[in-house]
């Protein structure tokens, strides 16, 4: 299969307390204020080069919040089905999680949650709050469905609880 369609983008794991455009402000406010203080005290201060300094962190924040929160460089946090494995992807800046075929127990697909339960003990949650889409969830849905029972691996589906009124 092609990995078009063994990849499921995710959405981008937001940990952090300020928001996307929050952080982008800050950054914005940080190159007005270091701007405006480059050229409002032209030479009355021996250390005019902290402002060249301040600039370029300025700059290197901003990339990184970029670089972190939007997908400028690819789709950095997927989970992926390969011929024998799973590979889970949180973000640029984190590693990828590889789950072989022949080292996985057994799946468990809850409605927010895949656990996969590995042969030595080791258990993994996946967040799939993160797979975002109807479409999307419903893909990710067979695919692991084909992938446990292409490899004999034993799945475990619990369904979200009926609501009562």
């Amino acid at each position: 299969m092609p990995t078009g369609t063994t990849r499921i983008r995710l959405r981008p794991a937001n940990t952090s307390r300020i928001p996307f455009w929050g952080q982008l402000a800050i950054g914005g406010f940080w190159l007005a204020y270091v701007l405006f203080s480059m050229w409002g005290d032209n030479n009355a201060s021996d250390y005019h080069f902290l402002h060249w300094v301040f600039l370029v962190f300025t700059f290197v924040y901003i990339g990184y919040v970029l670089v972190h929160n939007a997908p400028i460089f690819g789709t950095q946090s997927y989970l992926e089905f390969t011929p024998g494995y799973i590979v889970h992807k949180a973000g640029l800046f984190r590693p990828k999680q590889v789950f072989a075929a022949e080292k996985i127990a057994a799946l468990e697909l809850r409605p927010t949650m895949l656990r996969v339960q590995q042969k030595d003990g080791e258990v993994y949650a996946l967040n799939l709050r993160e797979v975002k889409g109807r479409m999307r969830k419903t893909r990710f849905r067979e695919q692991v469905r084909q992938f446990a029972s292409q490899h004999s691996v034993q799945l475990v589906e619990t369904s979200a609880p009926a609501a009562t009124a």
